[in-house]
């Protein structure tokens, strides 16, 4: 059963015995060996094996594993194309999403900078002997400063991202 097992488990994953003996660093010899049922691997060199075939050892040990056939292959092709057609979706998604994120950053933007306007730099007339009002005033000035020399750059990437991220007909 062991040895059926490693040979049929071999063979669907595409490996000649050569190849898992390299992989194993013993000689294709014991492999073949091991697939004849003329010696069974100690318990260190199963756990190796099953690391090596990506194989649980209690697969190795249990039944008898069926070889890969054409079927499976097609059985195969259909999963990765649902798989897929899933990744595609998932882009899409990721692209509205990010293109309404970009749309609402710009109406913010624009949002934020109407009120400044309408605000007309409040904090110019009020009296700054109230040390909580000077902090205020401050933090007030120190956000408009920077807002009015940051937005206008990040409104410029958000359109640009906006019509990168639109959906093209």
């Amino acid at each position: 059963m062991l040895n059926e097992n490693i040979k049929a488990i071999r063979k669907s994953k595409g490996l000649s015995q050569e190849e898992l003996a390299v992989k194993l660093n013993v000689v294709r010899q014991t492999v073949s060996k091991w697939e004849n049922g003329l010696s069974v691997p100690d318990s260190d060199m199963l756990i190796s094996i099953s690391e090596v075939l990506e194989t649980p050892v209690s697969t190795l040990l249990g039944e008898t594993v069926a070889e890969s056939k054409v079927d499976n292959l097609k059985a195969i092709s259909e999963k990765l194309e649902v798989i897929n057609l899933q990744l595609a979706q998932k882009n899409t998604t990721g692209r509205k999403i990010l293109h309404w994120l970009l749309i609402s950053l710009c109406a913010v933007i624009v949002t934020v900078f109407a009120v400044l306007i309408v605000l007309d730099s409040p904090y110019l007339g009020w009296n700054y002997n109230d040390p909580e009002t000077a902090v205020f005033g401050a933090a007030f000035h120190a956000f408009e400063y920077l807002f009015v020399r940051l937005a206008p750059i990040i409104l410029i990437g958000a359109i640009i991202g906006i019509f990168l991220t639109r959906n093209k007909l």
